[in-house]
């Protein structure tokens, strides 16, 4: 396994399309095996939790506690939900916090190998190089991430990433879906100024999105018929100063 970019990337020769329009979707970006070994980690060993909000507030809850709420519980979880997404900021989705893993020292190797090398990866030099000449800025200087998982019913509402005190330069998401179609949903819609989407994109497989913070954008709620899942490893690229104590 080769964690690494595909050979063909010129992050200069794919500066000028990133500058113009603050954003960019590069496919085939990884090595082609680092890919794969990435997809099956991501499928059958990452320890996912559900990541929604409550009342503002974001909770990850484990997969089997979830499971074990009373009926009458799950319908009022359910409906607060709903509820949230109609009036304001919303999400329900699966996580995994990679960075918060990689952080306290848990490397744990076996079938989670391919997405701890990711981490590794995505702050290695080689990348991070790869950002500051895509971008023309010389700040990035680490990466978080999470492993994300949206099965049917699963969305992210309209936000633009901008939290003060993060230090949030730039967000990514690395698509890491083997076959999805664009009528299923869980497409990365960017919001203009007038209400319209100025841009959708499928999680092609193997693609990164790069796009400059702050930028209006969602993802597209998954059908209720799907039954595949949208995997991908997403984050934010920071300055130094955001990068974590420890």
């Amino acid at each position: 396994m080769t964690a690494g970019l595909a050979a063909w990337l010129d992050p200069a020769r794919l500066a000028p399309a990133f500058r113009q329009h603050a954003r960019l979707h590069i496919p085939d970006v990884l090595e082609a095996g680092f890919a794969r070994d990435l997809a099956v980690s991501l499928t059958a060993h990452v320890p996912w939790s559900r990541s929604l909000t409550i009342g503002g507030k974001p909770y990850d809850a484990g997969l089997d506690a979830m499971a074990q709420i009373a009926p009458e519980a799950r319908a009022q979880l359910e409906a607060t939900l709903a509820q949230g997404a109609r009036d304001g900021f919303q999400y329900d989705f699966d996580s995994w916090r990679l960075s918060d893993h990689m952080e306290a020292g848990l490397r744990s190797g076996g079938g989670l190998a391919p997405v701890e090398a990711a981490y590794d990866f995505l702050n290695s030099a080689a990348f991070l190089d790869f950002v500051r000449i895509l971008t023309g800025d010389p700040r990035p200087a680490y990466c978080d991430a999470q492993a994300t998982r949206y099965r049917a019913g699963h969305f992210l509402n309209a936000h633009d990433d901008d939290i003060a005190g993060k230090h949030r330069l730039y967000a990514y998401v690395l698509n890491l879906t083997p076959a999805w179609k664009i009528d299923w949903g869980g497409l990365l819609l960017f919001h203009d100024a007038d209400g319209h989407v100025s841009e959708g994109l499928a999680p092609r497989f193997n693609s990164l999105n790069i796009f400059r913070v702050p930028q209006a954008h969602s993802v597209s709620q998954v059908a209720s018929f799907v039954t595949a899942q949208r995997l991908s490893i997403t984050g934010w690229i920071r300055t130094a100063a955001g990068r974590p104590k420890v």
